[in-house]
């Protein structure tokens, strides 16, 4: 005949062990780590796989050890310069001791994100916005320098900083844009200076070639003649140079006083 208390008893006794078995065990991902605290004090970190620890006696927390992206909310910065400006950012880190990071800070997640807002606002507030605009990646550097020292004590590691966005009030913004405009106007100029430079001496050295041969300059002057008169079926006045026309006029004079000396 079954025995129902005895029955009811072993059912309380499995039941027992088995919630101490589900408080002993702790089964942890490959990219997990559990930090165990003895009686309240650190006793280890365990890796992942299967874990026994002591049930009441023991306590464990798990540690997340991948690497986290965390967005930095936008900050409103004044640069050096006192330009007010509007700057988010991107900051990468993740946790390489999970012993410090449980234990010398209350919240490292939020530690973190606190720490990146005022550095942002710290290391931008000393730099000039020209410097901002064109030198985003050396600041990036020089925060992620910052922040990984900072952090360091906390079991942190800070891989990476990104600036993201800078948003530049309105009126710079116009003003910028006239810069450029005007940036672009002076090299414009500077090149069609060059240019007439350039042009200016091959005139020169053509000249001084032309004045060295004499005929030249008439063959010249002829062949302009000639491509003027094939563009256009019209009448061109033009001026006769001198040169052109002193060899008939030398022997006009030259043949004027022998006709004179013949009629003596």
């Amino acid at each position: 005949m079954f025995d129902f208390g005895a029955g009811f008893f072993w059912i309380i006794i499995v039941a027992i062990g088995a919630v101490i078995i589900s408080a002993a065990v702790r089964i942890l991902l490959e990219y997990e780590r559990g930090v165990v605290f003895r009686l309240g004090r650190f006793s280890s970190v365990k890796g992942p796989g299967l874990k026994f620890i002591i049930p009441v006696i023991d306590q464990m927390t798990k540690i997340n050890m991948r690497t986290v992206a965390m967005d930095v909310p936008e900050q409103d910065i004044i640069t050096r310069d006192n330009v007010s400006v509007k700057v988010n950012a991107v900051l990468y880190f993740r946790v390489v001791q999970p012993d410090k990071a449980l234990i010398e800070v209350d919240n490292y997640l939020y530690a973190t994100s606190q720490l990146a807002q005022t550095s942002l606002r710290s290391v931008l507030g000393q730099v000039e916005l020209d410097e901002l605009l064109a030198e985003r990646d050396k600041i990036n550097h020089d925060l992620q320098e910052i922040l990984d020292r900072q952090t360091d004590p906390w079991g942190v590691k800070i891989s990476n900083v990104e600036i993201k966005h800078v948003d530049l009030p309105a009126s710079m913004q116009r003003a910028m844009a006239r810069q450029a405009e005007a940036e672009r106007e002076r090299r414009s100029k500077v090149i069609h200076a060059t240019g007439e430079f350039e042009a200016s001496k091959t005139l020169a050295n053509a000249a001084e070639q032309i004045n060295k041969q004499p005929g030249a300059l008439q063959l010249r002057f002829l062949q302009t003649m000639t491509e003027i008169a094939a563009e256009k079926n019209s009448t061109i006045l033009f001026p006769m140079p001198i040169d052109l026309i002193k060899p008939f006029l030398d022997m006009a004079q030259h043949k004027t006083p022998e006709k004179s000396q013949e009629q003596k």
